[in-house]
């Protein structure tokens, strides 16, 4: 049996335009858990705005731990489920997908190919790109790391150009981390890489090191019993922080269209 055809209606991307930028930006003090103002401005998303002006927002995340369970209660506790939860919110009514691979221990390469296979059967409007963290605690060469995003997000380019927005996400921050690795050497390379390769940085680190230091989240030192109640918060404020950081990117992808 042949499925019946869908009717046009004209005014569904209308009104999806409508609901997604309908929002309005969290005051000064009150956004995404009070992260750093300075770490929540995005450059333009025109992928993300296009989508917007829509009906459906495809997402795709790579990463490593964190993405699948990260000491959480659940995997619907992380933060890509949060970010698909929180963003789905925002801007209804048009859908939000996110599809989310990766596992504990992987590294830039094994997203690559990750990346090579799914996006061009995916087809997604933003590509969410968690690494660094398995680089630093191994130790690997941070130049061949910078080389592999940049190729990846070369071979984006040149199949979905602005079609696609890419967001890099920097290492969680970690008191134990900072002093058994060179963290800042894989943060600046992932900042050199983003600017080359037309990507953009969301920096997971110094989001989570404010926290720390304004004693809103503080994972590490938090007891026993309250870690994993620790990480559904923190998981779901970092989700917060990305909705706004993506939000933000759309409204200047709109204002930069011709």
């Amino acid at each position: 049996m042949s499925a019946m055809p869908r009717k046009f209606q004209p005014w569904l991307p209308l009104l999806a335009l409508a609901g997604a930028l309908a929002w309005t930006p969290a005051r000064a003090g009150e956004v995404a858990c009070g992260a750093p103002a300075e770490a929540m401005e995005a450059a333009p998303m025109a992928g993300v705005f296009a989508a917007l002006s829509h009906t459906d927002l495809r997402i795709l995340v790579v990463g490593s731990a964190s993405t699948q369970a990260g000491g959480t209660s659940g995997p619907a506790a992380t933060w890509p489920e949060r970010l698909g939860a929180v963003l789905g919110e925002r801007v209804a009514p048009v859908t939000v997908t996110v599809a989310v691979y990766g596992r504990r221990g992987t590294t830039a390469t094994d997203h690559a190919r990750i990346l090579a296979e799914q996006g061009p059967r995916l087809r997604p409007h933003l590509i969410i790109w968690q690494l660094g963290t398995v680089e630093a605690a191994r130790g690997l060469p941070v130049e061949e790391m910078a080389e592999t995003v940049q190729n990846a997000v070369a071979r984006l380019r040149a199949v979905r150009g602005e079609r696609t927005d890419v967001v890099l996400v920097d290492p969680q921050f970690s008191r134990f981390l900072r002093a058994n690795a060179d963290v800042e050497s894989y943060r600046n390379w992932l900042r050199v890489s983003a600017a080359a390769s037309g990507a953009q940085l969301f920096s997971r680190w110094a989001i989570m090191r404010h926290w720390v230091e304004t004693d809103k989240l503080d994972l590490e030192r938090a007891p026993t019993s309250q870690q994993v109640a620790m990480a559904d918060r923190l998981h779901d404020c970092l989700a917060k922080a990305m909705a706004e950081f993506i939000l933000d990117g759309a409204q200047r992808g709109r204002r930069a269209r011709p």
